[in-house]
């Protein structure tokens, strides 16, 4: 992404901020898999959003006002011996050069040189509670700065929580965050196509990620956005399996959820259909149904409704036709109010997308659920679990398993389904299947 957009993010944060507040922003530590082994080094999202910084070790400070410069970067020096044995290094110099800094001091250093920046602050704008080491960093500096009064030093008075300017600002997509994001879907929807082609009885769950995520690593995406659900059968009434270990049967269904990640951004798309490439009678109406559902609740994805529109579309419809196939019984209304979908219905209808797959931003203010504008996104989900041995229901519907999920961009006229490619008609995926 430009660094453009990177400068733009700062400024938006710092406009909201007094020339005598400071906001301080760390990157995510590295995190050990087991033993000498570290996960893949991957920045935090806020931090990521305000620098386009990478690397670990790394502090952001936008410091508004100050003469030398708004945007100071704590990170690690060149170090070429380190270096060999890990990657390239930005330095101080490629701090400035590369990401725009002002200044750039050693992460080395930081314990000598923040509190100075701190001093002549009235309030910190920090995000309490996500690294607790770095949170006693933190009150270490602000202490001691305290303990100094006497001698005439200033210490911030307040602090200020940082992620609620920020996540605000989060979901909030810009062109740039759009187009990218767009990229990342395109990827993933080509994904599913591959894995409903290549899908057949016989085979395992694992085969079929590892499908997907050839085809994320060959088109640039080198992560998946979480660990993908790969269910057949049975297991896709267990909502967040991941074991993605067991055979595919003829005449089960398979549920796939995933996505990748590109450039930091998450898409997240779920495809439900038949091992063999053919719905039995009663998979294709459970099916059909949450079709149903999911096109009434990405109508309501629109400017001026408010959160709960989709998922509220999504309950009156799954409701009306769990009562039309005899597994429900009752009056619709009363069955809504008393909330009886849950037996077959029991996650809302989406979630905010973007730098992270459940991403920031508030669903509720004051209360009252947030209205929908342009540039959010958010996914669209409804999905009907029967899961085997229930005896409230006959058996012919048991471990039917069906989630139906796009990601959708919020415009100033219609939706925008950024997932469109991903096959979701009956007949298409009918055609689709073990195609290959």
């Amino acid at each position: 992404m430009d660094k453009r957009e990177f400068k733009r993010r700062r400024k938006k944060v710092m406009d909201v901020m007094d020339d005598d507040c400071i906001a301080i922003v760390p990157a995510a530590p590295p995190r050990h898999r087991n033993r000498d082994v570290e996960y893949p080094y991957r920045p935090d999202s806020d931090f990521y959003y305000l620098t386009g910084f990478s690397e670990p070790e790394a502090v952001a400070v936008l410091a508004p006002g100050r003469s030398q410069g708004e945007f100071i970067l704590f990170c690690r020096e060149r170090d070429p011996e380190m270096e060999q044995w890990n990657g390239a290094r930005a330095g101080l110099e490629g701090a400035c050069s590369d990401y725009s800094a002002d200044d750039a001091f050693p992460i080395s250093d930081i314990d000598d040189i923040l509190p100075g920046l701190l001093e002549t602050r009235s309030h910190v704008y920090y995000a309490m509670g996500y690294y607790q080491e770095f949170d006693q960093r933190m009150l270490t500096w602000v202490n001691k700065l305290r303990t100094r009064s006497r001698a005439g030093v200033n210490s911030p008075a307040q602090f200020v929580a940082l992620d609620h300017v920020l996540h605000d600002m989060r979901l909030y997509k810009s062109r740039a965050e759009i187009k990218t994001m767009s990229h990342a879907v395109e990827i993933s929807a080509s994904a599913h196509r591959r894995a409903m082609s290549a899908c057949r009885p016989g085979m395992t769950e694992y085969q079929i990620e590892a499908e997907l995520v050839h085809e994320f690593m060959r088109a640039g995406g080198r992560s998946v956005a979480y660990p993908p659900i790969i269910a057949g059968g049975a297991n896709a009434c267990v909502l967040h399996y991941t074991e993605n270990a067991a055979r595919l049967n003829d005449g089960d269904l398979l549920l796939i959820d995933a996505g990748v990640e590109y450039d930091y951004y998450a898409s997240d798309i779920t495809r439900t259909f038949p091992v063999n490439g053919k719905f039995s009678k009663e998979q294709r109406a459970i099916y059909a149904l949450v079709l149903e559902a999911q096109y009434a609740a990405i109508e309501q994805v629109r400017p001026g409704n408010h959160w709960n529109d989709p998922h509220e579309a999504a309950v009156q419809v799954i409701t009306e036709g769990l009562v039309d196939l005899g597994l429900l019984k009752g009056r619709v209304s009363s069955l809504i109010k008393k909330e009886a979908h849950r037996k077959f219905y029991m996650h809302r209808t989406g979630h905010w997308i973007g730098m992270d797959v459940h991403d920031v931003g508030d669903y509720k203010i004051e209360g009252e659920w947030r209205v929908l504008e342009p540039g959010m996104v958010m996914t669209v989900e409804p999905g009907i679990y029967i899961s085997g041995g229930n005896k409230r229901v006959a058996k012919k519907w048991w471990n039917i398993a069906v989630r139906i999920e796009d990601d959708v961009l919020v415009t100033s006229d219609k939706p925008q389904v950024l997932s469109k490619a991903a096959p979701k008609g009956i007949e298409e995926i009918e055609a689709l299947v073990g195609s290959a």
